[in-house]
């Protein structure tokens, strides 16, 4: 198969006619490709069309962003409240329904009071550091090189700030919100202080903030985001996990452990990878409790 440029969503009468010629074998993929392409373009110029830069970069982001957290997150408060796959629980122990909705209320409250605030005053920054929300949409290497550079910044960063989160002080008078559950559920992810939810937004921000991407892009990376942190507190750890697959990828059993035990003894202060713990010897509680969990199972 001749080697096809991937579309960067401009039209499919743009592209190579003879790439098409010399994909016979694999046309209907290819073409299924350059379908979602195409209709990414379209989607994209309906939304450019109909809402204002500003709509789109700060109001729209906020929608997206709840919808994600929102859908991800309650199916598994549902699960526990059923009793269903336990399983894969992670922890004995659920959660009350007082509980799940006291967390409910509160993110409520920090999300339009917090979150939305900050989205808005961030648009100006954003589009003096390049942000871009028109057509022609970005590569995907140019997308995926980007979304690789967050996830290493975004880990440095998050790292140390949660490490000094455990600092006595610190973690009294703001942290301590966070550990109110001892057995995380998925929406418990960003149930915070709000001073916390600033410096987790600051440490999601700064690698698009210094690299000024498509506005595409920076809601890819929410997106993902979201999904990984929900996934880290959801409760289950199941076959299908990630962290059975990626290696250095924490995932919920990981993430679990750190809420367990006592604040000066937690470690795995990681965000979405392990290295960052594994370089300084604060997964070894874990790795040590991972093993007698082990060798209980032998005996």
């Amino acid at each position: 198969m001749a080697a096809l440029p991937w579309p960067r969503c401009q039209s499919i009468k743009s592209l190579d006619r003879a790439a098409w010629e010399g994909a016979s074998s694999d046309l209907p993929v290819v073409y299924v490709v350059l379908r979602m392409a195409s209709l990414l373009e379209s989607g994209w110029q309906f939304l450019t069309t109909h809402f204002s830069e500003f709509q789109l970069a700060s109001v729209a982001t906020f929608l997206l962003h709840e919808s994600v957290f929102f859908l991800s997150g309650i199916p598994f408060m549902l699960l526990e409240r059923a009793g269903l796959l336990s399983k894969y629980k992670i922890q004995v122990r659920n959660n009350t329904m007082d509980a799940q909705e006291k967390c409910i209320l509160r993110l409520l409250f920090y999300h339009f009071c917090v979150n939305l605030p900050v989205m808005l005053a961030s648009y100006p920054v954003f589009r003096a550091m390049g942000m871009r929300v028109t057509l022609p949409l970005p590569s995907w290497k140019v997308v995926i090189s980007q979304i690789v550079f967050y996830f290493i910044i975004e880990d440095f960063i998050f790292y140390w700030g949660h490490r000094v989160l455990h600092t006595k002080w610190l973690y009294k008078h703001i942290h301590s919100v966070h550990h109110e559950y001892a057995t995380p559920f998925g929406l418990t992810s960003e149930y915070a202080h709000p001073l916390e939810i600033l410096f987790l937004g600051f440490a999601t921000i700064i690698g698009p903030a210094l690299t000024g991407p498509h506005l595409f892009t920076l809601w890819l990376w929410m997106v993902l985001r979201v999904l990984e942190t929900v996934e880290a507190h959801c409760g289950y750890h199941f076959p299908w996990s990630l962290s059975n697959f990626i290696p250095f990828y924490g995932g919920s059993d990981f993430h679990d452990f750190h809420h367990r035990v006592i604040y000066t003894k937690s470690g795995n202060y990681s965000s979405t990878f392990t290295y960052m713990d594994r370089l300084f010897g604060t997964d070894k509680d874990y790795w040590k409790w991972k093993e007698n969990q082990s060798e209980g199972k032998k005996a």
